[in-house]
């Protein structure tokens, strides 16, 4: 139910904005989240928000260049990822969960997209 796209081969130093549509739900009363993996790695949680103050996370490996959001209107999430580094390749997929505080363990997250490939280059 949920399609993440936005993905691509990117310089390091550039940017990629990737987003995420749900079909069966709206995000409005969700707890939404980023995650990645990397070929060889565990699953990461990159991101969330509840859209409600103080539920916004990011890993401290990309805190200061990604940013989540999302629009209400469009039924949409983003995650704005600036300064590429090549740590930062991985397959990206967009979850969303019961709203809470902030969190990205995995099991909270119960609706999970495809995934969408970051590749950054030195």
């Amino acid at each position: 139910q949920l399609q993440a796209c936005g993905g691509g081969l990117v310089q390091a130093g550039g940017s990629l904005r990737l987003s995420c549509t749900s079909s069966g739900f709206t995000f409005g009363n969700k707890r939404v989240a980023w995650f990645r993996q990397a070929p060889g790695k565990e699953r990461e949680g990159v991101s969330c928000t509840a859209n409600t103050a103080g539920t916004t996370y990011y890993a401290d490996s990309v805190k200061g260049r990604f940013i989540i959001s999302t629009d209400n209107a469009k039924n949409t999430v983003y995650l704005q990822m600036n300064n590429l580094k090549p740590e930062d390749t991985a397959v990206y997929y967009c979850a969303a969960g019961l709203r809470g505080l902030r969190s990205v363990k995995p099991t909270l997250y119960n609706y999970w997209g495809q995934g969408t490939q970051v590749t950054v280059s030195s």
